[in-house]
């Protein structure tokens, strides 16, 4: 029920932010601004010659080989530099130097290393999402609460057992909350990438538009498309901290 009134509460603010948008444009009498009309009359357009799946599908592709290759990397290095106390105190000086480097700063190195193919966006998706999954396993694993792990190792319980019994399953809500920043960062970064060094992609696609002709309402159509897949994106991780094993742990 509170759901179902969250989400009327949502559709009716949308609601009154396009009605004011399209008053906006209406009373300035803009040739150059679209009304909400005239966007999605040219989100239909690119639809109905298939050229806008083509970049919804090179943008998603992307993302999912760049964020699941930083996921590969972030977790296990996380955990191990989480547990062993030589590997924090080794690898944290370098993740905090490295971390706080704009991901689009990256971006001419990549060009130089990658050229200007699908490498280049999928290395900045992957340099951009695997920090905020390093630092969140880490946290995860220094908040585990003491006193669960000396009643674990009172039991005698072998280190390897309290990591795979204890540690993984008290830290997954951390490393989904990491999942879940790293997720919307790859996909800003990706469209960022698509607008400097590449020919397909949303962000291609805004960029083409603006060239092509000033055409703005597929520009604000490219840009409301991108807001709902990160949207949808964000639901679907929202989704998996839901599940039984996930909000199963110690750590608070």
């Amino acid at each position: 029920m509170h759901r179902l009134k969250d989400s009327w509460s949502s559709a009716l603010v949308i609601a009154v932010l396009i009605a004011l948008w399209w008053l906006v444009v209406a009373a300035t009498h803009s040739v150059i601004f679209p009304t909400p009309m005239a966007v999605l009359a040219g989100a239909w357009e690119l639809a109905k010659d298939g050229s806008l799946w083509v970049h919804i599908g090179a943008s998603l592709m992307r993302v999912a080989v760049g964020f699941g290759l930083a996921v590969c990397v972030a977790i296990p290095l996380g955990l191990w530099m989480g547990w062993v106390r030589g590997a924090f105190s080794t690898l944290n000086p370098i993740v905090q130097i490295l971390r706080p480097i704009s991901p689009i700063a990256w971006i001419p190195i990549a060009i130089l290393w990658f050229g200007v193919g699908d490498a280049s966006p999928i290395y900045l998706i992957f340099i951009s999402s695997v920090f905020p999954m390093i630092v969140q396993t880490i946290v995860g694993v220094h908040t585990i609460e003491k006193r669960y792990l000396r009643a674990a190792e009172n039991f005698s319980v072998s280190r390897r057992t309290l990591f795979l019994r204890v540690v993984i399953p008290a830290v997954l809500p951390q490393i989904l909350v990491g999942m879940r920043i790293g997720l919307g960062v790859a996909w800003l970064v990706v469209v960022a990438a698509e607008m400097i060094a590449l020919h397909s992609g949303l962000g291609y696609m805004i960029i083409d538009a603006r060239n092509a002709g000033n055409r703005y309402d597929l520009v604000i159509a490219g840009m409301i498309i991108i807001g709902l897949i990160g949207l949808a994106l964000d639901g679907i991780m929202r989704m998996l901290e839901g599940v039984r094993w996930v909000r199963w742990r110690y750590a608070h």
